[in-house]
């Protein structure tokens, strides 16, 4: 029964939460969270303070005691929108790594509104179709719109509760003018987007963080009412109430602390003013949020979760299906080159010996490897590379595209050589595998050559250091021959085994 632990480094706190699988599910061991406003410097000179990094630094070594309590397998560190900003953020991580031993992850924002995504609906019953989800931290608000389960769209916009508190509201309680120019501003930032979100499909919105917690708290309280779900007006209310109260004040109410009581009228009106412009109804506050989704990603990658597995698969091939659209790739072509690569994958595994996960690896890069072509079909691969490298594929880390992108660089003449900056990039534990994969895929894009499915089957045949590829082949296969035979020599570099081409004997 393996025990993950994930930690998230956010703008205005740093959370901890260790769970253990069984059944299938995830079960909390332990939560612990403080709030060390890693952010506020940020957000105001560009980089953390030492102070602030003093006690974030201090509260992970409290969490690594916790985790080394628990005898954690697995733990994943991410840095939100603060980590992403800070000018020093290199420094930090130096920090963390010296402190813990962890290996700080700075997730982008739209990787960080998938892990919420994740972590939302994979504990929580929602019967709406259509529902919005809504993560405001410290730095950044992430909107997410789901569909069935699926992610439809999602942005990230610069509308944190710290970032906000520091760029506009300097008194306390705020200025009448301080408070119309911070509407203002996130009402353009909202504007900007509300095309994406089409309000009258919208069944329901349901909110996490700090900021939505304290202001269902103080409507429970008030209203007396167990419902998770605040309506627009009571918000609206609510967050006229917060703006005429000072600080201590504001601290006094229940639901609402003494740290979040300074920036809880930056993050009410953030909400007030999404349900005002997207017109919707109420929201629902959710516990859940990006700790739940790290949890529930590892107990997929150790494969406790079926269910859950097939959530992730689901969206690393809604994202791949999305970048294909974009750049406008050969869907057909792209298909027929991933279902052969997995053939290839399966049937040459004694030659290959490649971890399981690179199967999935080079599926991805046989869907993306023409996407450079609408940049420029001069330097295809290359582009492809970059847009890889660089693309928020919903799903997979930075790492793990990476190597993706090094796989779909090397499907022309080039060779994967380690000097090679692409082949640097990943990690050193994955190069050697780097070779092998593109010597598959290479195979496999040789035998769509076409773009027509000349080739009805591929066998494969192992005789000592050769390699035999049986074809049952249409008339006019002539340029996946000649494809084929221009890989013999990578081939054998590869993987040290003769590759022949010969026709497979027709079955009775």
């Amino acid at each position: 029964m393996p025990t993950f632990a994930a930690v998230d480094i956010g703008s205005n706190s740093v959370r901890l939460k260790i769970a253990s699988t069984s059944g299938g599910k995830l079960r909390t061991l332990h939560e612990d969270r403080e709030v060390t406003r890693l952010g506020e410097s940020v957000f105001r000179s560009g980089s953390f303070s030492p102070p602030a990094m003093e006690h974030t630094i201090a509260v992970l070594r409290r969490f690594y005691r916790a985790v080394q309590h628990f005898a954690v397998d697995r733990v994943r560190v991410v840095g939100t929108s603060a980590t992403r900003d800070a000018r020093n953020a290199r420094v930090f991580c130096d920090l963390v790594k010296s402190a813990t031993g962890w290996k700080l992850e700075v997730i982008s924002g739209l990787e960080e509104g998938r892990l919420i995504h994740l972590g939302v609906m994979s504990g929580t019953r929602v019967s709406a179709d259509v529902v919005l989800l809504a993560d405001l931290g410290g730095g950044s608000c992430e909107l997410t719109l789901s569909r069935g389960g699926h992610i439809d769209h999602m942005v990230s916009l610069p509308l944190g509760a710290v970032r906000l508190t520091q760029e506009f509201l300097q008194h306390d309680p705020p200025k009448r003018k301080e408070l119309k120019r911070l509407r203002q501003f996130v009402a353009e930032e909202i504007e900007r987007v509300r095309s994406r979100f089409r309000a009258g499909e919208i069944r329901a919105t349901i909110a996490t963080s700090g900021t939505a917690a304290a202001l269902h708290g103080v409507w429970t309280y008030q209203h007396r009412r167990g419902s998770r779900t605040v309506p627009a007006a009571g918000l609206a209310a609510i967050t006229a109430k917060l703006e005429k109260l000072s600080a201590r004040e504001r601290a006094a109410l229940r639901g609402i602390g003494p740290r979040r009581a300074e920036i809880i009228i930056a993050g009410a009106t953030v909400f007030t003013e999404l349900l005002a412009r997207l017109k919707l109804a109420s929201l629902r506050y959710s516990p859940l949020g990006l700790r739940d989704g790290l949890l529930a990603q590892m107990a997929a990658d150790y494969g406790r979760s079926p269910e859950l597995r097939t959530r992730i698969a689901t969206e690393r091939s809604d994202a791949i299906l999305a970048l294909c659209q974009q750049y406008r790739v050969d869907l057909k072509h792209a298909t027929q080159v991933r279902s052969i690569a997995e053939k290839l994958f399966a049937s040459l595994a004694a030659v290959h010996r490649l971890a399981p996960e690179y199967r999935e690896f080079i599926a991805a890069a046989a869907m993306l490897h023409e996407v450079g072509v609408f940049i420029n079909r001069s330097g295809r691969y290359r582009h492809a590379y970059y847009v890889i490298a660089n693309s928020d594929i919903f799903g997979y880390t930075p790492a793990e595209r990476r190597v993706i992108a090094a796989i779909a660089r090397y499907l022309g003449k080039g060779r994967p050589h380690p000097s090679h900056p692409a082949v640097r990039a990943v990690a050193g534990g994955e190069r050697a595998g780097v070779p092998r994969a593109v010597a598959l895929l290479r195979l496999a894009k040789a035998l769509d050559q076409a773009r027509r499915g000349a080739i009805e089957e591929v066998r494969v045949r192992r005789d000592g250091s050769t390699v035999k590829l049986l074809l049952r082949a249409r008339r006019g296969a002539e340029l996946e021959l000649w494809a084929l035979d221009k890989q013999r020599d990578f081939f054998r570099e590869v993987f040290g085994h003769d590759l022949v081409i010969a026709e497979a004997p027709r079955t009775k």
